[in-house]
């Protein structure tokens, strides 16, 4: 038990409205239904709020069609001028999930402070202070409150050389004796994996060396029910603010509830700096707003199986719903299981984004195709040292086969200085398609670029152009089925043959179907055989039962195929895949265009 005879008020930075939205919905929540409860959360006295970057960049742009800078100003016009917003930024990456030149990372911060950010939150999933150094400057240039990050989280092997408390105290002294400016330190656990005794530890190491009145701020995730036991051990530790939310965006993949934290500290001489019983009405009102969106079980209930899988709560919300999407939620737990192969292999990075998304790639790869068999190219350079430097050195036999497939040597440089500038390529994509050029355009461009896809499917060029879409989590409603008019049935005697035509696009196919009877000849359901003439259509499908995009088209009609030939590519689960054909032929259609969503109801190409 926790307890201070001088009484400390713990100060909360309140997350439903961007770690909440994107834990429980991958973000993917329209503006105008979470909005009045974040003003009344202002309204109510919350001073400090977190309301961008991560997911909550992205989603806005990639699946609601909404602007995510003027959803920032929008909130920013809310909540007034007094209270701090917050983003989430991920050091070389910055809001995106592939590595960025500074140049982007300079414009990303000048926008983000020009549309209402106070403070910026930056964590580097490989813990590699060089790039913390590099990408926190813009972040001070810009004005905002630099909060730099440690990662952490519970590995799913033993070490006694990484992910310890001495390791993390080394990574805050190597901050700290730098000459970047550092308002305050975070210890972000994005997967609610470290032990409390490993998060006390760091606290008290960590207080030991931090500047006096520089605060020390804690975030974790109750995925494993084990948040407010470490939000205890690091106010015990030393902690000055936590990270917390509230129902129905609490617990589960998301923070604590600010209730259960603030009943924990009763008589301990420690209490939140929010009245809690604002919380009531603050609840009500996100339940309102999100009555028609579906909750899916697995990013509600806590699941102890993360002590073994680390990934982050506000990933394990998206990929949940892009496997549930794509018709794929069986192979769930076959992936998980995988986890700890690919964590070990690859160099033990955190499990913070892009990290765990390509941990979680690797591991789905590695269940659809066989291990290493296709290697994630997020996961390959990472290993490869494209991101940083990997905290434990990677497994020389993933790395060969990185290299072979991805045809990338080997790196220990500045990621910065390798990364393309991909500013003047969004500039004359703009261009080209006459749509306007200003620095808000440029970087909706950039940021949704993503090596080898087609600027067609850039996400940001589909938003200007009007063609955003919407993917929205909503409850499915059920439409009245009528019922259908009872048929008599036949009783078939003997074989029956006949003759149909099909007259599909313009293409006439005559069949020659034959029916027999099944058994003595009773009504019950009969077998059919049908003979096809020569020069039959074939269909290309997506191998994917449910929905997924079109990214690109790699044949035309009148292109001869060969079997296995890949047709066209789509992506899932933010990889891409090839669509192959099962037969030789030459393409008569192509139904699809890129940036189109289909299933496996829906052809892709027709070969005769």
């Amino acid at each position: 038990m926790i307890f201070t005879e001088q009484k400390k008020k713990i100060n909360v930075h309140f997350t439903p409205f961007r770690d909440g939205l994107q834990s429980s919905f991958g973000g993917k929540v329209r503006l105008n239904d979470f909005l009045p409860a974040m003003e009344m959360a202002a309204k109510a006295g919350l001073r400090h709020l977190e309301f961008g970057g991560g997911a909550r960049y992205q989603a806005p742009l990639f699946y609601l069609n909404e602007d995510p800078f003027e959803t920032m100003k929008k909130i920013r016009e809310a909540v007034g001028p007094d209270v701090d917003l917050q983003i989430l930024t991920r050091s070389v990456s910055g809001v995106t999930l592939t590595e960025q030149s500074i140049e982007s990372l300079q414009l990303q911060a000048k926008l983000m402070k020009e549309y209402g950010t106070t403070y910026d939150r930056n964590f580097d999933f490989m813990n590699d202070v060089r790039n913390l150094v590099k990408t926190g400057q813009p972040i001070v240039d810009a004005g905002m409150h630099h909060q730099v990050c440690i990662a952490m989280m519970g590995l799913p092997f033993e070490s006694d050389t990484v992910h310890t408390s001495e390791y993390y105290i080394n990574v805050g002294k190597q901050l700290l004796e730098s000459d970047i400016h550092i308002d305050s330190i975070c210890l972000k656990d994005a997967s609610g994996t470290t032990d409390p005794k490993t998060v006390y530890d760091t606290a008290v190491g960590l207080k030991k060396i931090m500047p006096s009145g520089m605060k020390l701020w804690m975030h974790t995730h109750d995925t494993a029910s084990m948040a407010v036991a470490c939000y205890m051990a690091g106010i015990a530790g030393g902690v000055d603010g936590v990270d917390l939310s509230v129902r129905p965006m609490a617990s589960g993949t998301v923070q604590a509830d600010v209730r259960s934290l603030a009943h924990a500290l009763k008589g301990t001489g420690y209490s939140l700096d929010i009245d809690v019983s604002l919380m009531m009405e603050i609840e009500r009102m996100l339940t309102e707003g999100l009555k028609d969106y579906e909750f899916n079980p697995t990013t509600t209930t806590a699941d102890a199986r993360v002590l073994g899988f680390p990934m982050p709560g506000g990933a394990i919300g998206p990929n949940v719903h892009m496997m549930q999407k794509a018709g794929i939620l069986d192979k769930y737990s076959e992936v998980l299981a995988e986890f700890p192969v690919v964590v070990e292999a690859g160099g033990a990075w955190t499990s913070v984004t892009p990290g765990s998304q390509q941990y979680w790639l690797q591991a789905f790869n590695n269940v659809m195709f066989g291990r290493w068999a296709k290697i994630d190219p997020g996961y390959g350079k990472s290993a490869l040292g494209y991101f940083g430097r990997t905290p434990l050195p990677a497994d020389p036999k993933v790395l060969q086969i990185a290299s072979e497939q991805l045809n990338l040597p080997f790196f220990d440089g500045d990621p910065l200085a390798a990364a393309p500038n991909n500013i003047e390529v969004a500039k004359q994509a703009l261009q080209e398609r006459n749509l306007p050029i200003n620095d808000k355009n440029i970087f909706l461009v950039l940021s949704a670029m993503v090596p080898g896809k087609k600027m067609e499917a850039n996400e940001g060029i589909r938003f200007l152009q009007g063609k955003g879409k919407i993917d929205i989590p909503l409850k499915k409603k059920e439409e009245p089925v009528a019922e259908a008019p009872a048929i008599a049935a036949q009783v078939i005697s003997g074989p029956q043959t006949t003759k149909c035509t099909v007259n599909e696009k313009g293409v006439a196919r005559t069949f020659t179907v034959t029916i027999e009877p099944a058994g003595d000849g009773s009504a019950q359901a009969a077998d059919t055989t049908v003979q096809s003439q020569p020069g039959e259509i074939y269909k290309v499908y997506s191998t994917f039962a449910g929905s997924v995009d079109i990214v690109d088209i790699l044949v035309k009609v009148g292109d001869r195929v060969s079997k296995g030939q890949s047709i066209a590519q789509i992506e899932a689960m933010k990889a891409k895949f090839d669509i192959k054909s099962q037969k030789d032929g030459v393409v008569q259609e192509i139904y699809v265009s890129i940036g189109d969503e289909v299933d496996s109801s829906r052809p892709i190409a027709a070969l005769r």
